[in-house]
This record gives structure tokens, C-alpha cells and sequence, in this order.
């Protein structure tokens, strides 16, 4: 039996720490390092990059760390696998290799491609290869393509790692396969170990985002020592696709049962987690603290994925412009009402005249407001077209000129009159596996063809019963959801998820009785006219819900405050109910 392959992760997003890596190399024993640079929004910059430098599609910010590590990597044989190829891997490792020969070193640098499908689009739409990820209708719009990225799975990776690369560099991955190809490759799985796969998802799932799973955007922060720096997290993965979740000794923050729950939380749909090389069932999930800032996750359990792969396409939406006006005091309702009445008059256009007008009242005042910024509310008016001359100027122009016309106390925030800006719209879509072929290139080697079809066969999941407890009686105290549950919620393309997790089995009895749908809707009125999905995840202790089209075209293209729906938690966990008594002592 092999033993457990320690990951790390050095990395969330594109923008995160720059010395995270060293921090993970030098901090502690680990066997691989890797990071996640990519979201559906970061394909969008990378996309604008890309035009500007032919070349520079991908994430610099990762060359530079290989700069700072690469020695100390091979020195200690620590493995680097990251997807910050973006989209041009082949660049991204080509800027790797000048590096190494910068530093007079010689690491064996491997790249995977395969998943760029924008050369392809016009004879996949028109043979109907390419549908819609939630209706299943082939696509037929070939316009306005900036981004269309399959989501290949581990098999890749694992082939680079098997021909003895030391760096390899991935473009759209999925965000764990950069932590299920290492430890696939380590323990020797095969594309049928159902369960050890999903544990390897499972483990990449929770590490990816970095310190996420450490204690960075944790409910319960007061709670969590070092806030200040905290450590990213590793994943040590066993041969059963068990693992413990960890992070080097002395730094800041915290592994425990919350924090790992609230990051297994985070962007996810129902309890089937689909990927290219595994169905994760996140139900079966079990979690267990083994000591201090270690977190054991086992029990889980796979099954075969669908036949297609998810396909992330950036599509060139137009241009949008926002204007805030602060409207102060009283009267707040009937300054809104005269404000956007005389917008449209002075405005060249009628609101039928743009593709779409958004328009968003934010009551962020207080009653007898002690400070000048408590008696503020804001009007929000953005608007979206593709004629870039009727949402610049005109539009914004329009807005201004009310300044001394319209209401008393009016100012304006976020800059004065201003040009439309171009933004992208997220559409999700699916490809059959058969029609995406992975390409392995050992830089200086030919290139080598990995297939991203994966058996099928029959598997029976059983899932542990959960625990039968009653919720608590008696009387109950009216307070914040927050001071006893936790949430973690993010974006889903055009959807919003919306974790809730309890931490005692009596807080989830009450938890799982009193939070329906319709009772979510209640407590976030922007929620009601929409469609929500309610998914049970007992053992442990959570609600998952799915908010659709909250994020209208996308995060690059919503029109709410919070574009990515990273505050939806912490605004439930604000909201007063009926608590049970016993549960705030």
C-alpha cells in the first residue's frame, strides 16, 4: 500500500497571495504543489488578454512564483501541476522553461491542451455537437464566441506525471482535477475506482480555493486565531480516497469540521457533484477532527459521470453602463420616483430602446441617522445594448444633468459621466467526451493523445442513514440566523448557491424542519419570483440551495451589487427568526 500523497495549494484565484507558494514549499513536508487560477470570469480576462498579446492568455502571476520555488521543487522532488495555462498552456510552459534556463535549471515541463474548442465552433454547432448545459438544445448562435472551454478531467495530468514531468500546466481543468490527478497518479487508480476518484475530488474540491478552507470567509471568524495571514490548507490523500485536511503548523488560521463544511459548500448544486472523471455523491461525505487543525473527510463514495463534458463559453454580450445617485434624508421613496422619471426624459432614448434597463433601489438608510452616511440610500440605474454610442455618454450624460434639477441633496458615487464598458455573458453548454481528446506535450517530446471517454458501468451507492434527531422544544428567542449556522454562498455562472450548515445534530434537526424554500424566499425577498432547488446534505449537517438566474448572464454581466453572490450567506445569516431557546444558550 502506497502512503498518503501530501498536496498543497498555493493559490484560489488569479490575484491570490504571490508568496503562497514559497510559503507551502518552504513552511512543510508536502509532495506536490499546486494552484487554482481559473472561473468563468477569469476566461473572460484571459480572453481580453489574449487579444491584446496573442500569447498572453494565461496567468503570469504563476511564472513568477516558479521563479521564487522551482529550485527548492526539485530539490525536494515536489511535483507542480496547476491550471494557470489558462488559455494558452503551451505559452504558459514555454514562460516556465525560460525560467528554469534563466536559473540554470532542467525540470521536465509538460502542458495539456485539448479543451480550447473556439477554432471548432462552427462545425460543432453545425452538426448539433454542442448543446445547452441545462435545457439539452443544441446551440445554433455561432456569433460572439470569445471563450468556449471544455472541462477535462485528471487523465491528462496523470499521463504528463507518468512521463516523469516535474511542471505541468493545464488550461481549463476542472478546479480538482489539478489535486485527483496527483494522487490518482500516486496510488495508481484506474478511470473505474469510483471511490477513490471521488475522494480525490472531494479533497481538490475542499483545497482549491485556497484558504477557503482555512478559515477565509468563515461565518464563524471571531472564532478562528491568526485571521490576520492565514495558512493555505493540504490535502493527504490515501490509497481509499480518504483524506486529511490540513496546513503547515504556526501559520494562521484553522482546519475543523466548520471550515471544512463550509468550503465543501461552496459553488456547488445538488448532492450528485458531476465532473469529467467521477459523480462525487456529497452526501455520502463524512467528516471527522483527528487533531488539531486536521480534518479527516471518508465515506465516499462515486459513480461514473455523464457522457458529456461541461463546456464554459464567454460570448461578447456588448456594452453596459451603471449609474448610482445617492438620494438622501427623507422622502427616500419619492426622490427615487422623481429622479428616474426625469432620467428618461432627459434621456434620448426610451427604456424599450436597450436591450435590457435595470433599475435597483438599495435602502441602505437608517432612521434618524446619526452620521451623514447612514441617512444615504442609493438608485441604481445600469443598462445593457450593443450599441456602444447609446449606453455611453448619452446615458450617462443624462443622469448628470439632473444634479441641481431634480431632488435636494443629490450627489452621485463611482465617477461622473462615462463611456460603456464591454462585458461578456456566461453560457453554459455540454459536448460529448468523444468529440474533446486530451494532448499531453512534453516540452522537446512529440505530442501524446489522451482520451477523455470513461467507462461505464453499473454502481449501487449506499448511503449511511443519518442520525435520528428530534429538534429541540420549548420556548423559543427572536435573533440572527447567524448565531448559530454558518453559510457559504457563491456564483453558478447565471445561478447563485447558498450553503447552511449547523454544527450540532440538534441544530440540524431544527435547521432542516424550519429553512423550506418557501420559507428562504420569505427571509430574501430578491429571491422570490425566482426558482429555487433545496438539496439535503444530513451527514453533515447541511442545506445546499440553487438560485436561478439570480446572476442574470453571469458574474461579468450581472447588475447586482454583488455580481458573484459571495455576501448571499452572510445577508441570511443577518435575518431575525424564532429560535429555539436551547440553542442560544
Amino acid at each position: 500500500m502506497a502512503d498518503p500523497i501530501r498536496i498543497a495549494n498555493c493559490s484560489g484565484f488569479f490575484g491570490d497571495r504571490l508568496s503562497a507558494a514559497r510559503e507551502m514549499v518552504e513552511g512543510g513536508p508536502i509532495d506536490v504543489l499546486t494552484g487554482d487560477w481559473l472561473a468563468e470570469l477569469t476566461m473572460l480576462i484571459l480572453a481580453r488578454t489574449r487579444i491584446k498579446r496573442p500569447n498572453g492568455g494565461y496567468a503570469r502571476t504563476f511564472v513568477t512564483q516558479m521563479e521564487q520555488v522551482m529550485g527548492t521543487c526539485l530539490d525536494k522532488g515536489i511535483k507542480v501541476v496547476t491550471n494557470a495555462g489558462g488559455l494558452a498552456p503551451e505559452a504558459c510552459a514555454d514562460a516556465v522553461a525560460e525560467v528554469a534556463q534563466k536559473l540554470g535549471l532542467r525540470p521536465k515541463i509538460a502542458y495539456v491542451r485539448g479543451d480550447d474548442l473556439v477554432a471548432r465552433i462552427p462545425d460543432l454547432i453545425a452538426s448539433d455537437k454542442l448543446c445547452h448545459f441545462e435545457t439539452g438544445e443544441p446551440i445554433k448562435d455561432a456569433s460572439a464566441f470569445l471563450t468556449a472551454n471544455a472541462y477535462l478531467g485528471c487523465w491528462g495530468i496523470v499521463d504528463a506525471l507518468e512521463q516523469g514531468a516535474d511542471i505541468v500546466v493545464t488550461g481549463r481543468v476542472t478546479d480538482a482535477a489539478v489535486v485527483c490527478g496527483p494522487a490518482a497518479w500516486h496510488h495508481g487508480w484506474s478511470r473505474t475506482d469510483w471511490n477513490q476518484l471521488a475522494g480525490g475530488v472531494a479533497a481538490g474540491h475542499v483545497i482549491e480555493c485556497g484558504t477557503q478552507a482555512t478559515g477565509g470567509n468563515y461565518s464563524f471568524f471571531k472564532e478562528v486565531p491568526g485571521m490576520t495571514r492565514v495558512g493555505f490548507p493540504w490535502a493527504e490523500i490515501a490509497e481509499d480516497g480518504s483524506s486529511v485536511i490540513g496546513k503547515h503548523d504556526g501559520t494562521g488560521g484553522e482546519v475543523s469540521i466548520g471550515t471544512v463544511t463550509s468550503q465543501l459548500l461552496y459553488e456547488i448544486g445538488g448532492v450528485e457533484y458531476f465532473g469529467p472523471d467521477v459523480t462525487t455523491r456529497f452526501d455520502s461525505i463524512e467528516l471527522e477532527q483527528v487533531a488539531s487543525d486536521r480534518v479527516r473527510m471518508y465515506g465516499i463514495q462515486g459513480e461514473p459521470p455523464p457522457p458529456t463534458l461541461k463546456v464554459c463559453i464567454n460570448r461578447s454580450g456588448g456594452f453596459r453602463n451603471d449609474m448610482n445617485i445617492c438620494l438622501t434624508g427623507l422622502d427616500v421613496e419619492e426622490k427615487a420616483a422623481l429622479v428616474e422619471e426625469a432620467f428618461w426624459q432627459a434621456c434620448p432614448f426610451e427604456p424599450g430602446d436597450f436591450q435590457q434597463v435595470n433599475t435597483r433601489l438599495m435602502r441602505n438608510d437608517k432612521a434618524d441617522p446619526e452620521s451623514n452616511e447612514q441617512a444615504v440610500a442609493i438608485l441604481r440605474i445600469s443598462v445593457k445594448d450593443p450599441d456602444e454610442k447609446k449606453v455611453g455618454r448619452a446615458f450617462s450624460n443624462a443622469v448628470t444633468e439632473l444634479a441641481l434639477a431634480t431632488i435636494p441633496g443629490y450627489f452621485g458615487v463611482g465617477g461622473g459621466p462615462s463611456a460603456g464598458r464591454p462585458f461578456g455573458v456566461y453560457e453554459p453548454a455540454c459536448i460529448s467526451a468523444e468529440e474533446v481528446r486530451q494532448e499531453v506535450v512534453v516540452l522537446g517530446e512529440e505530442p501524446h493523445q489522451v482520451s477523455s471517454v470513461i467507462p461505464r458501468s453499473e454502481v449501487t451507492v449506499v448511503i449511511k442513514p443519518e442520525p435520528n434527531i428530534s429538534a429541540p422544544a420549548g420556548g423559543t428567542r427572536r435573533a440572527p440566523l447567524g448565531l448559530v449556522y454558518g453559510a457559504r454562498s457563491g456564483d453558478k455562472g447565471g445561478n447563485a448557491n447558498l450553503g447552511v450548515f449547523a454544527r450540532s445534530d440538534e441544530a440540524w434537526a431544527w435547521l432542516d424542519g424550519f429553512l423550506t424554500e418557501e420559507r428562504l424566499k420569505e427571509l430574501m425577498p430578491e429571491v422570490r419570483p425566482l426558482k429555487v432547488d433545496r438539496h439535503r446534505l444530513p451527514l453533515i449537517r447541511s442545506l445546499n440551495f440553487v438560485i436561478h438566474d439570480l446572476l442574470e448572464e453571469g458574474v461579468a454581466a450581472s447588475t447586482r451589487q454583488d455580481a458573484q453572490a459571495k455576501s448571499l450567506g452572510e445577508w441570511l445569516r443577518a435575518r431575525e427568526v424564532e429560535i429555539p431557546e436551547s440553542l442560544l444558550s
